[in-house]
């Protein structure tokens, strides 16, 4: 057989003759019809797809292992793209190239973490194209889910012959004519070998052999090399495909907050119990953010479709086992949960999702039992038209096995004292655990789940522990013959758990450890997350992008508030270790600066690239963040206007911004005034020490005081390249009866004598409500004290902190500040004099001052000048009176 391409010779695809047409015209017709209804598990009843379909948040990924020559490939690719693209892919265009991909895409794997909607796109990829709506120059798609193939694992097959157990009109399938897509869902639940070094070359479709060797040389491309591959897979399996043989790597992130309101929407019908059980997952951080993956979004209406709309009573659940606990106590009779349990827990062992009638009979469960419980199976019929002929099962949801899997076994021990986990073949014999507490059953199952390759036990493992919390014993108490206090059990394996992640076992494994110290309700997350980030291991690795979300998704999803995020103290994230742009980390945990009050980014070598991030942060609704640290990134003028686009939301709730050195200058504080002047009832401080801000941004700064609402409180310009023609303009602001500046710091600026007589003209209004005042290093001399102490002295003013450090004022300015000092309508509490250039003679002038008028003056800071012992006794002396509220002299 030719399988040289589907091109003729002048490069344009080849057409189906009329009988292939007629073939594919069946095919469409046939998948249309098995994938066009989406089978509604509460209801036992089918809807079609599109009505409940709700678009899934797709990006592109990485590999989880790569080779040398890959990992270059993937640089390349990597700088291509900035941090913050991160541009969803929809589902329909996966085999499209990406800006920058310069070579068609022939193979796509795509992860995604169980239940995050991987089997829902490849039945929304391929209604698509049954439907002639999408990928339309592909003639032929076979869908090849693994759980299936797993049924031929001693089989022989070609592959002509394996696709003629698909429908008939597969078989008029010519490579050199046709462009055939294969599907192969479920990477994880894979149980054949996939040995890609040891298996045999194969090129011939006719040649019979085993199934895994056909999928091998299907993947490498060595038998029909012009094909589309497409694999799904759980993170924990997807480096059971080689990386070589991947050209595009995606990850599904689930649902973002809008697509979750979409989907209550549509599988809720009574559209006013859809909004209510959205304000109530809102409510509740951590189900609303459980809620990104879609089967916990429909086990969830689910629940509290019955919860809130027959006003039942009892504890809304808030972790993912305790969902799954009153789902499948409320979709199924408790007199069948441990039957089902027992089938779950054996073919689970078995490495098994799909399964036989004997099967079902070997667990007492009668075939019409199962029926009764329709919302809890899927049956597989395929009557000449599939992978396997004959009826088989599975459950509606592999999470759903897995949670009944992890019941038996607890129920197992806690009503029949019998470890079950202990008397699989692969396990210490059950001898060996006569006296097997809790505990060790726990550990057996952590140990267990750490050596799986696949992580096809992550989840088990998760669910077995979370039942044995007390909330969840209560909803099960109709089950257990017997409770048991398990707060000390709970306890040791929590520390047997952080024991295991300090031991840093590959990143899936540590992050399902969280999740697991999350379903034990362990509020000591969060210190157990910054210790794994710090850990000298993954400072020599890099989390791929399905681990990040997983690392997200344990801190958001954890009780801990989140009340400072600083990036330097994630792993190596600090820039001078890290392994990844400190640009993208800040992209990968950008759902968590959103959930943190405080934000702390100063100096973490960021970029413009990680203001987009920040601004889609500020103008997010769900946005927490109220201070904002970046000082020490060199943002420049672009970075500055990309961040003042979040900055000019009315969603923006943003109090404290700070830009210390960020390369900003007057283009950049002009795109901060107008950001301020669309959205000025927020920000109350503002910090852009060390820009080099011109006089036309300080200016648009300072316009934007005369409106009512605006509520700036601090604003720093230190060594901001400040002149004395600045401060007329800072007269105004300080003399504008809307005017809220209570801190003004203009220190290491240029401003001069003429400058300070300019803005004392602000000072002495009776509309300045400035309480703090630096002017270190201004280049004033004494001339500029005597409007200073004039200033301070008047009745109205407001001024308790004065700097004037670093200034030549000599002895002569020290006594006109004094004159100020000594009357009564002085406030100032806090004076900073160091390096003025004054003696004894300046001193004693103060001492004199503040025996007039004791009564403010706190703090006096008098270092650098040249006082001798004697000349400070006088101070020292008030200091010690009793009358006196001087309480630091230094």
């Amino acid at each position: 057989m030719n399988v040289s391409g589907d091109n003729d010779a002048s490069g344009k695809p080849k057409r189906c003759d009329p009988t292939s047409a007629e073939e594919q015209h069946t095919l469409k017709s046939n998948l249309k019809k098995k994938f066009q209804y989406y089978f509604e598990e509460n209801q036992g009843t089918s809807k079609p797809f599109s009505d409940i379909y709700t678009e899934l948040y797709i990006i592109q990924g990485e590999s989880e292992e790569v080779n040398s020559e890959h990992e270059v490939k993937q640089i390349k690719a990597a700088s291509r793209r900035t941090a913050t693209e991160d541009t969803p892919i929809k589902c329909n265009d996966i085999f499209k190239p990406l800006p920058g991909q310069d070579k068609p895409i022939k193979t796509v794997l795509t992860t995604g973490v169980t239940g995050i909607g991987k089997t829902v796109s490849v039945q929304k990829f391929i209604l698509a194209w049954a439907e002639g709506k999408a990928n339309q120059d592909i003639h032929f798609i076979f869908p090849l889910p693994f759980r299936e193939l797993n049924l031929m694992k001693d089989q022989k097959h070609s592959l002509l012959s394996l696709l003629h157990d698909l429908p008939s009109e597969s078989k008029v399938f010519d490579s050199n004519q046709h462009k055939a897509l294969f599907i192969f869902d479920g990477l994880d639940e894979c149980r054949l070998s996939l040995d890609f070094q040891s298996n045999k070359s194969l090129c011939d479709v006719t040649e019979s052999t085993s199934v895994d060797v056909l999928l091998t040389n299907l993947i490498q491309g060595n038998m029909l090399p012009s094909a589309l591959i497409w694999i799904t897979s759980q993170p924990a399996a997807a480096n059971l495909i080689p990386p070589q043989y991947v050209d595009q790597v995606t990850e599904i992130q689930g649902f973002s907050d809008p697509q979750k309101e979409d989907y209550f929407s549509k599988r809720i019908s009574d559209q006013n119990l859809a909004s209510r059980i959205i304000s109530h997952m809102k409510s509740s951080r951590s189900l609303y953010i459980m809620c990104d993956i879609p089967v916990f979004c429909w086990i969830s209406a689910t629940v509290l479709e019955r919860m809130l709309g027959e006003a039942e009573t009892g504890e809304i659940p808030k972790t993912l086992t305790q969902m799954y606990t009153h789902y499948l106590l409320i979709e199924t009779g408790k007199e069948m949960i441990f039957k089902f349990g027992r089938l779950a827990f054996q073919q689970l062992g078995k490495g098994k999702m799909i399964f036989f009638e004997e099967d079902l009979k070997e667990c007492g469960i009668d075939i019409k039992e199962a029926s009764v419980c329709s919302h809890l199976w899927t049956q597989i019929f395929r009557e000449e038209s599939g992978l396997y002929l004959g009826k088989v099962y599975c459950f509606a949801h592999q999470s759903i096995h897995k949670y009944l899997a992890a019941l038996y076994v607890y129920l197992s021990f806690i009503n029949n004292s019998t470890d079950v986990l202990g008397q699989r073949e692969d396990i210490k014999p059950a001898a060996q655990f006569k006296h097997l507490s809790m505990y060790d059953l726990n550990m057996s199952a952590v140990d267990q789940a750490l050596q799986s390759e696949n992580g096809h036990l992550d989840l088990f493992l998760r669910f077995l522990l979370g039942l044995s919390l007390e909330s969840n014993q209560i909803v099960l108490q109709g089950l257990l013959t017997q409770t048991d206090n398990n707060s000390d059990v709970n306890n040791e394996t929590i520390k047997y758990i952080r024991k295991k992640i300090r031991e840093n076992p590959p990143p899936e494994k540590s992050i399902n450890l969280f999740h697991c110290l999350n379903e034990l309700n362990d509020h000591s997350l969060m210190e157990e997350i910054q210790h794994y980030l710090k850990s000298e291991n993954l400072a020599k690795s890099k989390l791929s992008p399905s681990q990040w979300s997983a690392v997200v998704f344990v801190l958001l999803s954890s009780d801990h508030e989140l009340d400072v995020f600083d990036l330097r103290n994630y792993s190596a994230l600090r820039p001078e270790t890290s392994p990844i742009a400190p640009d993208e980390v800040l992209l990968r945990l950008r759902r968590v600066v959103a959930a943190s009050k405080k934000a702390k980014l100063s100096g973490c070598k960021l970029t413009e690239k990680s203001c987009t991030v920040l601004a889609s942060v500020l103008s997010s609704n769900s946005s927490r963040l109220r201070e904002l640290d970046l000082s020490l990134n060199n943002l420049q003028d672009s970075g500055v206007r990309l961040l003042s686009t979040g900055l000019e939301r009315i969603r923006c709730k943003l109090e404290i911004l700070r830009l210390v050195y960020c390369g900003v200058t007057d283009e950049g504080c002009a795109a901060l005034a107008s950001a301020l002047k669309s959205n000025p009832s927020q920000l109350r401080e503002l910090n852009l020490y060390g820009n080099k801000i011109g006089e036309s941004g300080k200016k648009l700064l300072f316009d934007i005081q005369d409106d009512p609402h605006y509520k700036l409180e601090i604003l720093w310009l230190s060594a901001s390249k400040l002149t004395d023609r600045s401060c007329n303009v800072l007269a105004s602001v300080l003399s504008s009866k809307y005017s809220t500046l209570r801190e003004l710091d203009l220190s290491d600026n240029n401003l001069k004598d003429s400058g300070v007589e300019l803005l004392s003209a602000g000072l002495e209004n009776p509309n300045c409500k400035l309480e703090i005042l630096g002017l270190w290093n201004c280049k004033i001399t004494e001339k500029s004290c005597e409007v200073l102490a004039k200033a301070f002295s008047t009745d109205s003013s407001r001024l308790k902190e004065l700097n004037l450090t670093n200034n030549n004022l000599q002895d002569s300015g020290v006594k006109m500040l004094s004159t100020g000092l000594e009357k009564p309508q002085c406030k100032l509490e806090i004076l900073r004099l160091v390096n003025c250039g004054f003696t004894d003679e300046g001193c004693a002038a103060l001492a004199s001052a503040l025996r007039s008028n004791p009564s403010h003056l706190r703090e006096l800071y008098l270092y650098g000048n040249k006082i001798s012992n004697p000349g400070k006794k006088p101070l020292i002396a008030l200091k010690e009176d009793l009358h006196n509220e001087l309480e630091k002299l230094a």
